[in-house]
Formats: C-alpha cells, structure tokens, sequence
C-alpha cells in the first residue's frame, strides 16, 4: 500500500516548518521547492467562498500519487518529494495543499515541483465543495 498524502482539515504552519527544518540535515541538497495552496475567498455573485470541504477517491488518490512519484524521480534530478493535501473543511487563508521537492539544483527542484503541482490537480480523484452562507457547489479547477 503506499503512504497517504491526506491530512485531516488545514495543514498547520507548524508542520511545513517542521518538515523543511528535517531536511537540513541532508546536506547534498542544495535548492527547495515549495507550492502551498491556499484557500481563497473567491467570490461568487453577491456571495463568497467561506471554505472548501475536500473529499478524494483516497485509494485510488494515493496509488495514481505513487504512479506520479515514480515518473517525476525518473525525470529530473531530484532529491525528496512529499506531497500533502486537506480532507475535510478547510476555511478561507488556510492552506490545504503542501508540495516540497528538493534537489542538488535549483532548475530541477522548480520544474519538478511545477509538474507535480499539475499531475495533481489533473489526475488524481480530489474534489472540494465550496462553502459559502448561501449553499454549496462544487469546485472548479482553472
């Protein structure tokens, strides 16, 4: 079974620090790549995003994510990946997406981490309910 990118509701602060700081350690890597997804408050007619309440094909998620990990290693000269993603509520200014790849380089941590960042949103079974006071919808990725 491969690991779970899903964590339950926002993703702290406290735990993006707490990752890159475990990396420094490794010192052949010499460039990080980070892309935090934040939940904006969009608006929506007369009315605005409050949150959104994330739900995903977890299995299926999380072995296409594998699928993913797999080809991006082959194709660039990368170091570390770890990709975390909200279920659940997550309020406006929370951050419900955490994408770190790392590499001896800078070029390749950056287009590394822009694929990724792609091949999420694109291919894996994640959908979000927008929240706003007057109802639901679902969201669309642009």
């Amino acid at each position: 079974m491969s690991k779970s990118i899903f964590k339950q509701g926002a993703i702290p602060a406290t735990f993006i620090g707490d990752s890159i700081a475990k990396h420094q350690s490794k010192t052949s890597i010499g460039a990080h790549q980070i892309f935090l997804g934040q939940v904006r408050a969009d608006a929506k007619g007369h009315d605005a995003v409050q949150s959104i309440d994330y739900t995903a094909y977890e299995e299926m998620a999380n072995t296409q994510m594998a699928v993913i990990r797999e080809e991006i290693f082959e194709q660039h000269d990368i170091t570390c990946m770890h990709v975390y993603h909200s279920l659940g509520k997550v309020a406006v200014g929370e951050i419900c997406l955490f994408v770190f790849v790392s590499s001896p380089h800078r070029a390749a941590s950056q287009v590394a981490c822009n694929e990724l960042v792609e091949r999420i949103k694109n291919e894996l079974p994640i959908w979000g309910q927008e929240v706003l006071s007057s109802g639901v919808e679902w969201k669309v990725n642009s």
